[in-house]
């Protein structure tokens, strides 16, 4: 193996929302970490993104959700609409509930976090465990090198960390996802909820951010013919109107207003939970310790090192650790 340029304490890869707001958590507990970001700036693709009540009891404690309560709306109630039948159900909203922008919530976590915490444009190669003292060392493009005490990984659903875990691949769904936001100078007419219509196999949902600013979403099902998805948001964008015309004027209306820097084109994928649990803590090769597996999606996959041979979840080290 190369040699080490430098060692860190604790190391996220990935500069999303998972990993900004792990290292923002990290930083309340007066912990200092690096966050390894592969673009060269912040990304926000996805448009927005609903949070409901236990979502804003972590921003309460992460210390930014006054400043997000500021920029969204609250969502009172669901309302779901199939088209085809003519039925509608309403579903009372339970806490607080807001839809925010994505560029709104990574720029708050980002501005809270200490000078110099995310370093861009660095995009892990491998990661590799030193013999010597079992710590993991991340492999960079450029041939740098860094080893980390803790490493964390945040890096969404192609983890380069979730494959040095070991953890099964992600499934996909057979849905791909239009997401978008749609911007009306003189204020919409759109209650204070979030809607999701249905009409044959199309679904349309709806969320006002602000009295100016509505985020939406078109899915559609996926077929072997979109194996390459277009970037090009004209293109998407045509092709989210041309699913919705059999729906009412508003929607679409609002998918042809829509922002082009906003419009994204997914296919959904997942990680089953009851993947992720198996074999918790696993002996890894030779002299690399232990691994504890932890969880992955929205909350980070970590492997701490110890010399001791026995599992040291970050939950023992932060002193969070159930007693039960």
């Amino acid at each position: 193996m190369d040699s080490v340029e430098e060692t860190r304490d604790i190391v996220i890869v990935g500069g999303g929302i998972c990993g900004l707001a792990t290292a923002l958590a990290l930083h309340r507990k007066g912990l200092r970490s690096t966050i390894l970001e592969k673009s060269e700036t912040l990304r926000d693709t996805g448009a927005a993104i609903a949070i409901r009540a236990n979502g804003w009891r972590a921003l309460d404690q992460l210390g930014v959700a006054s400043e997000l309560r500021q920029r969204a709306n609250p969502i009172h109630r669901m309302r779901d609409v199939w088209i085809d039948v003519g039925k509608q159900q309403e579903i009372p909203e339970i806490g607080e509930c807001r839809c925010v922008k994505r560029n709104d919530l990574i720029e708050v976590l980002a501005d809270a976090l200490p000078p110099r915490t995310v370093r861009f444009g660095s995009q892990i190669v491998s990661v590799k465990v030193d013999k010597e003292n079992s710590f993991p060392t991340l492999q960079l493009y450029g041939d740098k090198s860094i080893q980390a005490k803790v490493l964390i990984g945040c890096d969404g659903s192609r983890s380069t960390v979730a494959d040095f875990l070991g953890l099964k691949s992600t499934k996909m769904f057979a849905i791909l996802s239009v997401r978008g936001l749609t911007s009306y100078p003189n204020g919409h007419a759109f209650d204070c909820e979030s809607t999701r219509m249905r009409r044959e196999k199309i679904s349309v949902g709806r969320a006002p951010i602000t009295d100016k600013l509505v985020y939406w979403f078109v899915a559609l099902p996926w077929t072997p013919s979109d194996e390459r998805l277009t970037q090009d948001p004209e293109v998407i964008k045509r092709l989210a109107s041309s699913k919705v015309s059999g729906f009412s004027s508003d929607v679409i209306e609002m998918i042809e207003r829509a922002e082009l820097d906003s419009v994204s084109l997914t296919r959904l994928r997942h990680r089953a939970p009851w993947d992720l649990p198996t074999d918790d803590i696993q002996e890894g090769d030779g002299d690399s310790g232990w691994r504890c597996n932890a969880c992955n999606g929205s909350i980070p996959r970590t492997r701490w090192f110890s010399s001791s041979r026995r599992c040291r979840c970050p939950r023992q080290v932060l002193g969070t650790e159930s007693k039960s």
